[in-house]
């Protein structure tokens, strides 16, 4: 099963289980300039620039999270990406995955800009850039 749980539920459940990991699904490109979640994990579920799967995906998150029963919170920019990567990981056994809702930067505003309304970063939850 996956959960659907908002950024500061999420941040809340961090606090709660120092075991839980975020795995930020994002191209490298928006893991390091727009931002991410202070302790997430990079794994990109898609790259640019044919953004084609991360052939490598499952076995890399295997990698850094072997024990199935650990939480997975997974990060896109706006929820979607991270919603196909759990439910890939769910289909192998992983026990408990959460989506983050909304993701780092949220919907499109009126304006067609994300980081506006919802998400990680407008949500003022700890995070850094590089």
């Amino acid at each position: 099963m996956i959960e659907n749980l908002t950024p500061q539920q999420c941040w809340a459940l961090l606090q709660r289980d120092p075991t839980a990991v975020i795995v930020d699904v994002r191209t490298k490109m928006e893991h390091l300039f727009v931002g991410h979640p202070l302790g997430a994990v990079h794994i990109a579920w898609k790259e640019a620039p044919d953004w084609q799967l991360n052939n490598n995906f499952i076995n890399e998150v295997s990698n850094t999270v072997p024990d199935y029963t650990t939480p997975i919170l997974l990060l896109c920019r706006s929820g979607q990406r991270s919603l196909d990567a759990a439910l890939a990981l769910d289909a192998i056994g992983y026990k408990h995955l959460i989506n983050i809702a909304d993701g780092f930067e949220g919907p499109l505003d009126a304006h067609k800009r994300r980081g506006n309304q919802a998400g990680w970063r407008f949500s003022g939850l700890p995070w850094q850039q590089s």
